[in-house]
């Protein structure tokens, strides 16, 4: 009996992220590996975004992206909008809120870390409110999944909903992945243009939040040169095809998609082992059930949207 890895592949990133979840709740991965997790499970999500797009074509990345731009701008207002009413009526602490509807609007983490540097929020908050982002990621990256298949979605009803839904790129890919590979091409694509917005939606809640912060600095929200990498393999691997033909290439942007898995079921690993129960118990009820009646309401209208227009 031979093991098909090819089959494996799109199971490995659910796998590695209960593997580091594990850990972090059993006490098994030292706190001070905190540092090296974070760094490291960033680099390798974003490696395995640009090795993506050597996989990806350009055909795809239009179609996607075309659709993203609507999908993005609309969750964007959505999150803004319905997280200003959960505050007002959970009466969650402000900055905790803001840093939820850009943890929740955007890329998970990262963009919690853009915009608490932007707004000078409390270290405490910042980690209150990346803890439960982290916790409804994972949550997404077995339920959608599950949920798609269920519903029976098609590939691009599926990437529009799971790119949407899901905070964090890391997240996204994961859960695409086990669903489909066409549906992966999507959701990649079109959580990519969520998380170009990452720059001008700090600006925007910084400018918000300036009656609470009149001393706050510069924001410190750097722009995601990775997705101009990720453009760039695209552009490569279709240069390749017009030069050498698309079956030629097709062997190695296989390879590249492998290694992409690979990477990222590496930085789920990494970033399932900060869900700790020091770090749950930490966490109020109020910020949790916030975030959590965020992402289901996001959820279920990306859900409802994604299955009317595509």
């Amino acid at each position: 009996m031979t093991l098909d890895f090819s089959s494996l592949l799109p199971k490995l990133p659910p796998i590695t992220l209960a593997i580091g979840i594990a850990l972090g709740l059993a006490g098994l991965w030292p706190q001070s590996w905190g540092t090296f997790s974070k760094k490291y499970s960033k680099v390798a999500i974003q490696t395995s975004i640009v090795l993506l797009g050597f996989w990806v074509s350009l055909e795809q990345v239009a179609r996607a992206g075309a659709a993203g731009l609507a999908f993005s701008t609309g969750a964007i207002v959505l999150v803004l909008a319905v997280s200003w009413l959960l505050g007002r009526l959970l009466k969650t602490d402000r900055d905790t809120g803001t840093l939820l509807s850009a943890g929740t609007a955007i890329c998970g983490g990262s963009a919690i870390a853009a915009t608490g540097s932007a707004i000078n929020a409390a270290a405490a908050t910042m980690a209150a409110a990346t803890a439960i982002v982290f916790l409804l990621n994972a949550a997404g990256v077995y339920t959608y999944p599950l949920i798609g298949h269920a519903l029976e979605m098609s590939d691009r009803q599926f990437g529009a909903w799971c790119a949407v839904g899901v905070h964090d790129v890391a997240g996204v890919v994961g859960a695409a992945s086990a669903f489909s590979q066409e549906a992966l091409a999507d959701a990649t694509v079109i959580k990519l243009t969520r998380v170009l917005w990452i720059v001008p939606v700090a600006l925007l809640l910084r400018r918000m939040s300036r009656d609470r912060h009149p001393e706050g600095g510069a924001p410190k929200a750097p722009f995601p040169w990775f997705i101009v990498l990720f453009l760039a393999a695209c552009g490569l691997r279709a240069a390749l095809d017009g030069m050498l033909g698309s079956g030629t290439v097709a062997p190695w942007a296989d390879a590249a998609r492998t290694a992409a898995t690979i990477l990222l079921s590496i930085a789920l690993l990494l970033i399932g082992t900060a869900i700790s129960r020091s770090t749950i118990a930490k966490l109020g009820w109020r910020p949790l059930v916030h975030g959590t009646a965020l992402w289901v309401i996001v959820s279920v209208a990306a859900l409802i949207a994604s299955r009317a227009l595509l």
